[in-house]
């Protein structure tokens, strides 16, 4: 414990920036930080800091040392988080990002029902979150991982569907081919972070075309595309698992299948480190088993 010690006060004063400040912290005297400094000096035989009247300054060797140290007092603190939580039933507030309710929803409430000590706070939105700016513990997202600094584990895999009412297509027709969307209503996402419209993963549909889809409207959620493809307002590019029960009981129908070649992981996505909350590794262990290995949900 006494070299635990010697690094834990090594760590501070560095961070510090000087004794004083880092005896303030400690709430030491100055001159035990410094002979504890000279101590851990004295038994590694180098000179750790040099020292000025106001700062200190990290040696060559110093700065070697300083990386290793914090490597060792993070892993020390892993190891006590993780004997400590084996004693404790996870509980406290978990902040979670969802970019659509509808496929996990369900399945949250059940969490919620198996493990009431924890808080859950839900936020729906489509937004680019900054996950550890903001403070989330875990976040639902679909499509490629920007992230680096996040940990990452597929849920399953979804595919979209072009979708129109009966009473649409009635009165429209029915598209036989991508090029056919010109002549219809279009309803489009606007991607709220980029300002983009969502395009269409079809065969022969062109992102960058001169001739982008007709727009008969624009929104920033699922459910205002459902809502108006349902009333027939026009055809809407929506994930499978979102417009499944509508077309299950009829009240719309996909055309254009064989074109459609969207196939999008979805991510339970959370901040990188050492020390995983236990609250937050019940919540992901939870979700996950709710999905087989590899789950696709892209249906028929």
């Amino acid at each position: 414990m006494g070299s635990l010690n010697g690094l834990e006060l090594f760590v501070q004063v560095v961070r510090a920036g000087s004794f004083v400040e880092a005896a303030r912290l400690c709430g030491l005297s100055p001159s035990a930080v410094s002979k504890g400094i000279a101590r851990l000096e004295a038994r590694l035989s180098v000179r750790l800091l040099n020292r000025s009247t106001r700062s200190v300054a990290l040696t060559a060797e110093g700065a070697r040392f300083y990386d290793s140290s914090q490597t060792i007092l993070r892993a020390v603190e892993t190891a006590e988080n993780e004997l400590t939580q084996i004693k404790e039933y996870p509980r406290g507030k978990l902040k979670v990002s969802l970019a659509d309710e509808s496929m996990v929803l369900p399945r949250l409430a059940d969490f919620a029902l198996a493990w009431p000590a924890i808080e859950l706070e839900l936020d729906f939105s489509d937004r680019m979150v900054n996950v550890i700016a903001e403070g989330f513990d875990v976040v639902v997202r679909s499509g490629a991982i920007r992230d680096s600094q996040l940990m990452a584990k597929k849920l399953a895999v979804f595919s979209s569907k072009v979708v129109a009412s009966p009473a649409y297509l009635a009165r429209a027709g029915i598209p036989l081919h991508p090029d056919d969307l010109q002549r219809h209503a279009c309803l489009h996402y606007r991607f709220p972070h980029s300002g983009k419209l969502e395009s269409w993963q079809l065969l022969g549909v062109d992102p960058a075309s001169a001739n982008p889809l007709p727009v008969a409207m624009v929104c920033n959620n699922i459910q205002g595309r459902l809502s108006f493809a349902r009333r027939g307002a026009g055809l809407a590019w929506l994930p499978d698992y979102i417009v499944r029960p509508a077309l299950d009981e009829g009240a719309l129908v996909s055309v254009l299948d064989e074109y459609a070649v969207r196939a999008e992981p979805l991510w339970l996505l959370w901040p990188s480190g050492p020390y995983l909350p236990l609250k937050t590794r019940v919540f992901i262990d939870y979700l996950a088993g709710c999905f087989q290995p590899g789950a696709n949900l892209a249906g028929g």
